[in-house]
């Protein structure tokens, strides 16, 4: 029986994207592939995963990891899919689980729950695997950092998703060189112009800040010369004060 390391499991309202205000069940999932600079989430497989007892209520227990799949099912329908838009897998990179995704996906869909995947976009031949399982991707397009660029992977991994619905995310602060973001509009005009793509300002932490407004819609207007649909939606959950 395969088990699955869990990070936490709540009910909450996406904050990022074009489905802000959608309410989820969140299966945070450890273990990350990159370590972007201005990630504040835990991605190590912890001895404990927490589940919230009551959707919204934000009271949490402990529970052992890993978690069985067949417990694991058996929890997240503690929660009531009637009043959930879907459920958002994230991480951490979700894909690095794939083969206990696999498993798990066809007995959400069963349940009539959409999948909206949240990834950094890397793993596409991983995302092969599970995509026909998949509703919605939300996908991260990783501006380079520290010597490393992802370009080559991010367009194998967009042109995998046109199946489905697919929405790129692009996370920006105040220094982000002009012509990473030329490369990430290219890219993505590339693969399907009509493709929608958000550029979100990073929530400031580390000592990054957000870009001021003048940058961010001399920004968009960059992208839109040759995408037909870009929007800047921030973090919209951490000033809702939501998970």
């Amino acid at each position: 029986m395969l088990n699955l390391p869990v990070t936490e499991i709540f009910s909450s309202i996406q904050g990022e994207g074009p489905y802000v205000g959608a309410r989820q069940i969140f299966l945070r999932l450890p273990k990350c592939n990159i370590s972007c600079p201005y990630c504040d989430t835990e991605t190590k497989v912890l001895q404990k995963f927490r589940l919230e007892t009551e959707p919204g209520s934000r009271v949490f227990e402990e529970m052992d990891n890993p978690v069985s799949l067949a417990k694991l099912l058996e929890l997240l329908e503690t929660f009531d899919f009637s009043i959930h838009h879907s459920l958002s897998v994230t991480g951490g990179e979700p894909l690095l689980w794939v083969k206990e995704l696999q498993v798990l996906f066809p007995q959400i869909r069963e349940k009539r729950l959409k999948i909206y995947l949240e990834t950094n976009g890397t793993l596409p031949n991983q995302l092969l695997e599970v995509l026909p399982m998949i509703d919605i991707i939300s996908m991260d397009i990783k501006l380079p950092f520290a010597g490393q660029s992802f370009w080559n992977v991010h367009e194998s991994f967009l042109r995998n998703s046109l199946p489905k619905e697919v929405f790129v995310k692009i996370v920006v602060n105040e220094d982000t060189p002009q012509i990473d973001l030329e490369n990430a509009r290219d890219l993505i005009a590339g693969v399907n112009p009509s493709i929608l793509t958000i550029l979100q300002p990073v929530t400031k932490t580390r000592g990054i800040n957000a870009p001021n407004p003048c940058q961010l819609l001399e920004w968009q207007s960059l992208f839109l010369k040759k995408l037909n649909n870009v929007r800047v939606i921030p973090q919209t959950h951490v000033f809702m004060g939501q998970l």
